[in-house]
Formats: structure tokens, C-alpha cells, sequence
């Protein structure tokens, strides 16, 4: 699991795009959805219900974006602690 595939999937989830996701993060398209393919793949588990166009956030997205949100507040926490 690596961090930039987590704030990939939370910008996602939050977002409910890939493309708003891609625009935030400063990433092309496909590369938000490589990440989040990855994660998925390390999981085990679908994050997101893909309907056309439309995407869905899982219970298993939903669980995992309250670890994310807990996960990368730490992690720009502990980046502004040392710097």
C-alpha cells in the first residue's frame, strides 16, 4: 500500500471522479486509475462499483477512506513536525 495510491483513492472517493481526482492531484486520468486498480489489487477487495460513466464507493471503499483520511493527516502531520 503506498501513500500516493491512498490519496489517490481518498481524492477519488471524495471527489466521485477519477478525472476531478486526476485535476486535484496534478496526475493524468489514467494514472489515478492505475492507483487505485493497484490498491485494489493489494486489497484484495473492489473500492468502487464502476456504473458507466458513474462510480460508487463500496463498504469496503468506505471503510478504507476513514483509514486513509487517519493514515495521510498523520503523514502531513509527521512532514510539518520535521520540517
Amino acid at each position: 500500500m503506498e501513500l500516493r495510491h491512498l490519496r489517490s483513492f481518498q481524492a477519488v472517493a471524495t471527489k466521485r471522479s477519477f478525472t476531478r481526482a486526476a485535476n486535484e492531484l496534478g496526475y493524468v486520468q489514467s494514472a489515478i486509475t492505475s492507483h487505485v486498480k493497484a490498491l485494489e489489487a493489494d486489497l484484495g477487495v473492489r473500492l468502487f462499483d464502476r456504473l458507466g460513466r458513474r462510480i460508487v464507493i463500496t463498504e469496503a471503499g468506505s471503510e478504507l477512506l476513514a483509514y486513509a483520511t487517519k493514515i495521510l493527516d498523520l503523514t502531513d502531520s509527521a512532514r510539518a513536525a520535521v520540517a
